[in-house]
């Protein structure tokens, strides 16, 4: 009897114990796999942590060693594994759009890595000589832990540098190296954040804004350890790197300027167009479009001139943008507030078009002088509501008689809004998805949007002057010129004097910005083929939405659905307006 009554009781504890204790459901796991994965990535990337405002390890520096970048990708592989093992036919819609996105984030690493681009960590558009100093930025100098994590990464930088010339050098035995032409003014670029007075520098800079978050007892050794940081650990490191980089890599980089001059080069350039573009569009398919797409906007172009009354031709035309002083600023505060008046004008126009916008405001503010010269006219640097940190339209002053007024709004449209801030900003407060979702990002679907942002101008009361109005066909006829070049320099053996010519007898773009724009496709084979792709597609997609819904088209609601879910691939992009307007039609 005893023993059945044990029995009973050891029954009865399982059977509770087994209810009690919860199976995590396919959802579950997929969550907690995001998170660890996001969790990894801060460690492995804490100078993209403190972008993204988590300052806990703002006293590390990313490990750019060949074995990190080996462990990142085995960590890949390993990652992807566990998230094919989970059953995505048991996930809801949304966790099914999140496996998806997920699952093509880490198969397009994975599938980078043979092409060992990692060995190219420098290039005229980035790299240690400008992403560092950019990082000082926006570092928080709160309080002494704060300045202490500083002085930590300092310390970290010469392991740092040591590391990214390692890489270079394996790239140099290896063939793997961005072509030398564009690499002419990276020197100077290093070298040029070594040769201040020590308190001059930007990286003493904080210490001279910033003191007074340390307490007086202290403020005297941390200004001497300031010192001997940058003296001893930023500068020394520079200067190593400029005397590797002038002696021995700029020498020794290879002469071609396509892609295929690398190994598996023409493997690559196909990798890189469908990572760009997210389509299986091949080279010849977008120089074809490109093509087609420069005799449709010259038409348009031709058109505008001649309402203009201006009676030469269009290369007269031309001319006479680039030479007439009227055009160009003399001074670059003036072109700085030229920007932020078009930008004002701008804002109170969105809540016609858009039902959602961001919180997150944005400036407009100059690009760094020793990173100019081998800028493009202005990029977008994104925020961070989480830090506190507004969104930045980066403008370059750098020789105002290339910075044509002309092009003022439809390039502020791009970068500030409706283009980059409002999209990027939308995408990272985004709630209820994982956090992948905010701050990943497809460059089809974010550099579209902002060639489309620029389209809208139109409907937001810009474009008025023909000039203007030239100016933004300019900048689509740019992109469109793009698809020719970029294809015809790494598929179709162009020389970079042809690419040049192309773009310079098409656009009325300054000498100077196209020097600068070329170097640049070639210094990233594919990257700029995904604006015209990008803004192709989501135009095909409104013009779809407006036939088929009619007077039930609110542009509104579109624009919501396009920017609803973040940046996505345009085949998704694709399933969500025409889900849009099923639901529109009652289907």
């Amino acid at each position: 009897m005893r023993h059945i009554y044990s029995l009973l009781i050891v029954t009865v504890f399982l059977v509770f114990n087994s209810c009690s204790i919860k199976q995590e459901t396919e959802s579950e796991k997929l969550h907690n796999l995001f998170n660890d994965v996001w969790e990894w990535g801060l460690q492995e990337f804490p100078t993209r942590a403190t972008y993204l405002g988590d300052y806990r390890y703002n006293n590390r520096l990313t490990d750019m060693s060949l074995a990190g970048v080996l462990r990142r990708h085995k960590k890949n592989q390993t990652i992807i594994r566990k998230l094919e093992n989970l059953s995505r036919d048991k996930l809801d819609p949304s966790d099914k759009l999140n496996y998806d996105l997920f699952h093509k984030y880490i198969t397009r690493n994975i599938a980078a890595h043979p092409f060992k681009d990692y060995l190219m960590p420098i290039d005229q558009m980035g790299g240690v000589q400008i992403n560092f100093p950019n990082l000082v930025d926006i570092t928080p100098f709160r309080n002494q832990d704060d300045f202490d994590n500083y002085l930590a990464r300092l310390l970290l930088f010469p392991e740092y540098v040591d590391q990214i010339i390692s890489l270079m050098r394996e790239g140099l035995k290896e063939n793997i190296t961005p072509p030398k032409i564009v690499l002419q003014k990276v020197p100077d670029q290093i070298s040029v954040q070594y040769q201040f007075d020590v308190k001059n520098s930007p990286f003493y800079e904080p210490f001279e804004k910033n003191i007074g978050s340390l307490p007086d007892s202290v403020r005297a050794n941390y200004l001497e350890l300031a010192v001997s940081s940058i003296k001893d650990y930023v500068f020394t490191s520079y200067k190593k790197l400029f005397e590797f980089f002038a002696e021995e890599y700029l020498p020794k980089a290879r002469e071609n300027i396509s892609a295929s001059g690398l190994p598996r080069g023409d493997e690559f350039y196909a990798f890189k167009v469908k990572y760009y573009t997210t389509t299986n569009k091949t080279p010849s398919e977008i120089h074809s479009i490109g093509l087609s797409e420069v005799t449709r906007i010259r038409s348009e172009m031709e058109k505008v001139i001649k309402d203009s009354g201006f009676t030469g031709s269009f290369k007269e035309f031309i001319a006479y943008l680039r030479t007439n002083p009227d055009f160009y600023y003399d001074n670059a505060e003036d072109l700085l507030d030229g920007y932020r008046t078009i930008c004002k004008k701008a804002d109170p126009e969105l809540t016609k078009l858009f039902g959602t916008l961001p919180r997150l405001s944005y400036g407009v503010k100059p690009i760094p002088d020793f990173q100019a010269p081998a800028s493009p006219t202005a990029y977008y640097y994104s925020g961070s509501l989480k830090a506190g940190r507004p969104g930045y339209f980066w403008a370059n002053t750098y020789k105002l008689d290339t910075r044509p007024k002309y092009e003022m709004e439809a390039l502020s449209l791009h970068e500030a809004v409706p283009g980059h801030h409002l999209q990027i900003s939308i995408s990272q407060e985004l709630e209820g998805v994982p956090e992948f979702r905010k701050h990943g990002g497809f460059t089809a679907f974010s550099e579209g949007w902002g060639l489309y942002a620029e389209k809208l101008g139109e409907e937001m009361g810009f474009y008025k002057d023909p000039y203007s109005k030239f100016g933004q066909l300019t900048y689509e006829m740019w992109r469109a010129c793009r698809l020719v070049v970029d294809t015809g320099m790494h598929a179709f053996g162009w020389s970079r004097e042809r690419a040049i010519k192309f773009v310079a007898d098409n656009t009325a773009k300054t000498e100077n910005d196209i020097v600068v724009e070329i170097d640049r496709y070639i210094a990233w084979p594919g990257q700029a083929l995904a604006y015209k792709i990008g803004e192709l597609r989501i135009i095909e997609l409104r013009t779809l939405a407006e036939e088929k819904l009619g007077e039930k088209f609110d542009i509104r609601e579109f624009h919501d659905t396009v920017l609803g879910s973040g940046a996505v691939p345009l085949d998704i992009l694709e399933e969500h307006v025409k889900e849009y307007i099923a639901i529109n039609l009652g289907d």
